[in-house]
């Protein structure tokens, strides 16, 4: 008994040192009585985070066999950190097989108590490709999408970036999705669409997509990732020259319904209530704007809060019109000199220009902001110089396939087929690998597209 109390002295003593050496308060073991073990097992708790507790080295010592094993606690340079904790990997290494069998047991006890009604906002939180390998596991989580509570769950997730749905040149019947997180094509199909009519992604809202035919006779909404689509009905107003197309959201999602709105350049508009299931002719265009409005097709409406917005030429600038208001309004804003190509764009509430700059033989994509003091475009950023190299002495053209946050721009010409995005918040540019239609050998060139965010919710 002599024999063991020295020992035990002696290791608090160590003990003692340890915690001089790294700041903690000084414990003295003469003050300790020999009737307070607890006080003393408290202790060693607390400084235990000071040894090196490596499970699988054979120095391990725990508290209860200090007594008999003085030689468990290793000895530390003052002038170096105490060491680092070992990853689990590492500390699993050279462990007997019994071992590894019982952390899967473990795991297995730790996933059956995981409480269910946690699952779905797991689930809703997993990368959208993700999510559609997962369906596999079970007819309950194949079921997901069905699922009200689900949809509640994907309806509060907000997606870092959007998804690009394009048509490409050699199959405008079939369309493409780009998703930049992942940097990955995907190949869905429209079902709903007949597949002897040829249509165009004109608008989106709410991770639902607008589509037209090449027509302009019949519009289709769609989710392109769970294929929820219906065919709109019939317009009152039949124009079948080009129109210009817009959607906005009833609420903060598609669950509260959606409204699309298309406009002819002699002044004639319509709005699609998904609510009512109806066209309706809200009124006629105010006489301040001037007609025709001379729309610019190749920009897609920019939708900030409840207000679309329609660029327009002679004279340049912008149509506006609030859906909740019903108010139009015109803004003359004269464009950059030697811009082409240039569309409308948005981020953060902010209205973007970004076009071609020409001059001689040098092209460059440049990207300007609406100054709303003076209504002027000020320019923010160009396109890396080494890129535009590229485009020296070449005839390029360029489309614009998405104008919220981030831009997908397509940049072609005859010697030339390039894919690029542009993130306007991080102004970061990168290439997009190219996209290439399955069983097909031909790299693709872009014609059209829209970007939407992904919701795996939204019902058309």
């Amino acid at each position: 008994m002599e024999a063991e109390l020295a020992m035990l002295r002696h290791f608090i003593g160590q003990l003692q040192e340890l915690c001089e050496l790294y700041g903690g308060s000084p414990y003295h073991h003469h003050h300790l009585p020999d009737a307070e073990p607890r006080l003393l097992h408290h202790q060693l708790d607390r400084r235990w985070c000071f040894l090196d507790i490596d499970e699988s080295s054979p120095e391990y010592c725990s508290p209860i066999m200090a007594a008999g094993k003085s030689r468990g606690i290793k000895n530390i340079d003052p002038c170096k950190p105490p060491p680092s904790k070992k990853s689990r990997k590492e500390r699993n290494q050279g462990k007997p097989a019994n071992n590894d069998k019982s952390a899967e047991v473990m795991e297995q006890e730790i996933w059956r108590e995981f409480p269910e009604d946690l699952f779905e906002a797991v689930i809703a939180r997993l990368p959208i490709a993700t999510f559609f390998r997962f369906r596999a596991v079970c007819r309950k989580w194949n079921s997901l999408l069905c699922s009200q509570s689900f949809s509640q769950h994907c309806a509060q997730v907000q997606q870092d970036y959007p998804w690009f749905y394009t048509i490409t040149h050699e199959n405008v019947n079939s369309g493409v999705m780009y998703d930049p997180s992942l940097k990955k094509w995907h190949h869905p199909t429209i079902s709903s669409v007949p597949a002897n009519i040829i249509v165009l992604p004109v608008a989106s809202a709410g991770g639902l997509v607008c589509f037209l035919d090449i027509g302009h006779r019949n519009f289709y909404v769609c989710n392109p990732l769970t294929q929820s689509s219906k065919e709109l009905p019939a317009r009152s107003i039949k124009v079948w020259s080009r129109i210009a197309v817009g959607m906005t959201l009833n609420g903060s999602s598609a669950t509260g319904g959606y409204k699309i709105m298309w406009v002819g350049c002699k002044g004639e508009y319509e709005i699609y209530d998904s609510v009512k299931n109806s066209w309706l002719r809200p009124g006629t265009m105010p006489n301040n704007i001037k007609l025709p409005l001379s729309l610019n097709f190749k920009s897609q409406a920019v939708t900030i809060d409840d207000t679309l917005y329609f660029m327009r030429s002679d004279p340049e600038g912008i149509v506006s019109y609030n859906m909740v208001t019903r108010i139009w309004k015109q803004f003359i804003i004269p464009a950059p000199i030697h811009l082409t190509d240039h569309t409308l764009a948005e981020c953060g509430g902010r209205i973007m220009l970004v076009g071609l700059l020409t001059k001689n033989a040098a092209t460059c994509v440049c990207i300007w902001e609406l100054q709303k003091m003076t209504l002027l475009w000020k320019e923010v950023d160009r396109m890396p110089n080494i890129w535009c190299l590229d485009f020296y002495g070449k005839h390029v053209r360029m489309t614009c396939l998405g104008n919220r946050g981030l831009l997908m721009l397509s940049l072609r010409s005859r010697q030339m087929n390039r894919l690029v995005t542009y993130d306007m918040s991080s102004k970061e540019w990168l290439k997009v690998p190219g996209c290439v239609v399955p069983r097909g050998r031909k790299r693709q060139w872009i014609a059209c597209g829209t970007a939407f965010y992904p919701c795996l919710s939204a019902t058309a």
